[in-house]
């Protein structure tokens, strides 16, 4: 698989990347944000008596604040990758990120901890960012859809055993060597990047950094009312599953009072949403991103419904619980990468920019509504199946008004990919 932008690259002499090796790298960049993010909360008992954390919801804040750090931050990297190219920024990106993973492993205190775990997740931001930018590169439309989902399938194969990892760390070692971990396989990738990762940008789409011309591109993102409904309702989706993330670790321990247990069943949420991923990848291109991603929306508002009632029953049994949860996580799965394919369809020739705003304002919306969720907490699911409502009722509408109310058509013909 070669870019236009780069004819030195189409013979063999330099940087040759093949299709399954594009998707794997592209897969192993998204896959460092999850592992810092999932790894952790197996953790959250022990860092919070480290740090004498004195409200066990508070822990929930070594997620948010990276999680708040990746949203500011990918307002910056795509304008720089639109300069510069997208691999020096991946690069520059990832040896941060390392030396933020070392430093939060020796943090003095719980504030310091959440300060560099912000700056690790403002360094780590240019990751997603640019991922997307690199795939819109080279594909578009439905075809873009079905290459995100196989990224994503591989890439939500690392939340199925992020937990796993950290509760096996820290059955040998203390909680600050998942952080070593993150840093050392940070490292690898880096290195994986530098060798092999040709430039996807192409001279023509080079746009200057001058503040014209990112608040240019900007006031599209936004003013588009396809692609800035697409944003928005996927922020509210991830605000969701935010919320369940948040919560999660503390409704297995508390709720059920299975601490033992958390690892496998979140394993389980998340294969649910590799499982969804891959079905997607393979029925998007037949049925479209808006008719699946739709349709699997409408699921969402049912399960939340039925998830509400579930917590509502005295005594909730774990195990409903559990396929309640993987069925509507599944659902997000189908939503994702078909809602940010969508949003991303109309800016093909600012692709750095549009993501990076993109990225930014889902981030940010989906952190906020996550971590006012994961607050919420009070000893029962119900306040995360009520969130996960809201969030539902909410992003329907917005895809109503997106979509000129009018929901599961396919518009035109999408332009074929070029590789």
């Amino acid at each position: 698989m070669k870019t236009a932008s780069l004819e030195a690259t189409r013979d063999a002499s330099a940087f040759p990347l093949g299709t399954r090796e594009l998707v794997a790298m592209m897969a192993a960049l998204m896959a460092l944000n999850a592992l810092a993010i999932d790894s952790i909360l197996p953790a959250f008992p022990a860092l919070g008596a480290a740090f004498d954390v004195a409200s066990p919801n508070d822990r929930q804040f070594v997620i948010s604040s990276y999680l708040m750090g990746m949203g500011i931050g990918s307002l910056f990297y795509g304008p720089i990758g639109d300069r510069v190219g997208r691999k020096p920024v991946l690069l520059g990106s990832l040896v941060f990120y390392v030396i933020f993973g070392f430093a939060c492993a020796f943090a003095p205190d719980f504030q310091t901890l959440l300060a560099i775990r912000f700056a690790q997740g403002f360094a780590a931001a240019a990751m997603g960012v640019l991922v997307v930018s690199v795939i819109r590169d080279i594909f578009s439309g439905d075809r873009m859809a079905s290459f995100m989902s196989i990224i994503f399938i591989v890439f939500m194969a690392v939340p199925v055993i992020a937990p796993t990892v950290g509760q096996l760390i820290l059955y040998f070692a203390q909680w600050q060597f998942i952080f070593i971990l993150l840093a050392v396989m940070g490292s690898a990738v880096g290195v994986w990047v530098w060798l092999r990762l040709p430039e996807t940008l192409r001279p023509e789409n080079v746009i200057p950094i001058r503040l014209d011309a990112i608040g240019s591109t900007w006031f599209k993102v936004v003013f588009n009312r396809t692609g800035f409904g697409h944003v928005a309702a996927g922020g509210l989706l991830m605000g969701a599953m935010f919320g369940f993330l948040n919560s999660s670790q503390q409704i297995f321990s508390d709720v059920f009072g299975a601490p033992d247990i958390f690892p496998y069943a979140f394993a389980a949420v998340a294969g649910a949403m590799a499982v969804s991923n891959w079905f997607n990848s393979r029925i998007v291109e037949r049925f479209g991103a808006r008719r699946v991603s739709q349709s699997a929306l409408l699921a969402f508002l049912v399960l939340s419904s039925a998830q509400i009632g579930a917590a509502l029953l005295p005594g909730e049994p774990m195990a409903l619980f559990l396929v309640i949860v993987a069925l509507n996580m599944a659902m997000v799965g189908f939503i994702g990468a078909n809602f940010g394919s969508i949003a991303m369809e109309p800016f093909g020739a600012m692709a750095g920019a549009a993501s990076s705003f993109q990225m930014a304002f889902r981030t940010v919306l989906g952190t906020s509504i996550g971590a006012l969720v994961g607050q919420a907490f009070n000893g029962t699911t119900l306040p995360m199946a009520i969130g996960f409502l809201s969030c539902g009722v909410l992003a329907l509408g917005v895809i109503f008004w997106a979509e000129r109310w009018q929901l599961f058509r396919r518009p035109g013909t999408c332009p074929k990919s070029p590789m």
